[in-house]
């Protein structure tokens, strides 16, 4: 990834992996979501709220090329794609010494505490890095 807006280093736990000693294929998606949280953290946007509501996924999307195994240190990079009205649209990258090991798309939408969205106001737009949002692809990676 050309400019992530974030970059989370992580380690492939026991638990994650199944009997072949490999990354169960949903468990690349706890890693993201670490580094989303990390990176919504850091921005001090906040990720769930009783009152407030949060950023629930509604699509996800994943490529595998290489296997994880346990207690590989891996390196999940974040781009935002685009920031519509209500969502956010992600791409990430999961690497393991520079190679790409899995790469997709996930999208959440910010909503209120009974789950309807919500438009995303200017603050948490600027603060999400709207402006000069990367120029982010995978079409050169798929192979």
């Amino acid at each position: 990834m050309e400019s992530p807006c974030h970059v989370h280093v992580s380690q492939v736990a026991f638990g994650d992996t199944d009997c072949s000693g490999w990354i169960h294929f949903p468990k690349i998606f706890r890693h993201v979501e670490e580094a989303e949280h990390a990176y919504l953290q850091q921005q001090e946007i906040v990720i769930i709220d009783r009152e407030l509501g949060g950023w629930p996924r509604v699509h996800v999307s994943c490529d595998y090329k290489r296997p994880l195994r346990f207690a590989d240190t891996i390196e999940v990079q974040l781009g935002i794609e685009r920031i519509g009205a209500a969502s956010v649209h992600w791409l990430f990258e999961v690497l393991k010494d520079g190679e790409i090991c899995a790469f997709g798309k996930m999208t959440t939408v910010r909503v209120d505490h009974q789950g309807k969205p919500l438009v995303i106001d200017d603050e948490t737009r600027e603060k999400l890095g709207s402006e000069g949002l990367p120029q982010l692809g995978h079409s050169e990676r798929a192979s």
